[in-house]
């Protein structure tokens, strides 16, 4: 299965120049499964709900969405990607997966990272969902956005769900992901995408830099791929899904039937 991350710089409130850089990125690439930054559509630093009203959309039937749908179709692939969405007069961080069919699946950021707590409302739900390769192979999906990656919770449930890669659309700004990613990945034995952004946004006199290295990791602890702080690239890895299937450390010692819930939960 070839899988793998988009990092690039999002222009802010400019749908249709994202779409562009979007296209122009992916147009040489072959993938079953690509996975792009978060609020992929809208860029990150607002500083009013105008701002968000403009760049926003509702799923599916929005601009972002049918471009990624079209990708979706023309490469025959999967695409996740962070969007700005609006939804009965709220919006959302959230994260959708694209099939080429045109379905979408949506996820909405549950933890909120700093002042994201001023404009978007906080997802509920974790679900994991299943992927039809070209050679009928099934693969199960999960999505978790950006700061969920601290809380090792998400990336645990959607891995004893089935998850066996988990994509994570990221804008990051706090240095310790990329490596912290390595501890999500063999925790759960899963493999992890983390699709950041890169370049810098300023805005109402505030200012946030991003930290490109997105990242690639088995679920084994291997880098598979690292990528620069500030360049647009499309990265592709080749990786068998089934790997994750595995829970076994040892052969007295399974990630999941060592686990000791009537502890940890009282």
């Amino acid at each position: 299965m070839k899988a793998g991350y988009l990092q690039f710089k999002p222009e802010f409130c400019n749908v249709d120049e994202n779409i562009k850089k979007i296209s122009s990125l992916i147009q040489h690439k072959d993938f079953d499964l690509l996975v792009l930054p978060e609020l992929s559509n809208s860029g990150y630093l607002f500083v009013s709900v105008d701002e968000l009203e403009k760049s926003s959309e509702e799923i599916p039937g929005g601009k972002f969405c049918s471009a990624l749908a079209d990708f979706a179709k023309n490469k025959n692939a999967y695409l996740v990607s962070g969007i700005c969405e609006r939804s009965n007069g709220k919006y959302y961080n959230s994260s959708i997966l694209v099939y080429p069919s045109g379905e979408i699946k949506i996820y909405r950021k549950l933890h909120l990272f700093f002042e994201e707590k001023k404009w978007f409302t906080c997802g509920d739900h974790l679900d994991v969902y299943e992927i039809t390769l070209a050679d009928s192979t099934k693969v199960k999906i999960g999505m978790m956005i950006c700061f969920d990656w601290i809380f090792p919770e998400v990336s645990r449930t959607l891995a004893l769900k089935g998850a066996q890669i988990i994509c994570h659309p990221s804008n990051l700004v706090l240095p310790y992901c990329q490596t912290a990613m390595f501890s999500r990945a063999v925790e759960n034995h899963v493999f992890t995408i983390t699709a950041n952004r890169t370049g810098t946004e300023s805005n109402g006199g505030k200012e946030l830099k991003f930290t490109g290295g997105s990242v690639i990791i088995d679920p084994k602890g291997n880098y598979l791929n690292k990528g620069s702080e500030n360049d647009e690239e499309c990265i592709i890895a080749e990786i068998n899904p089934e790997d994750s299937l595995n829970k076994n450390i040892t052969p007295f010692n399974n990630l999941f039937d060592d686990r000791r819930d009537e502890i940890y939960f009282h």
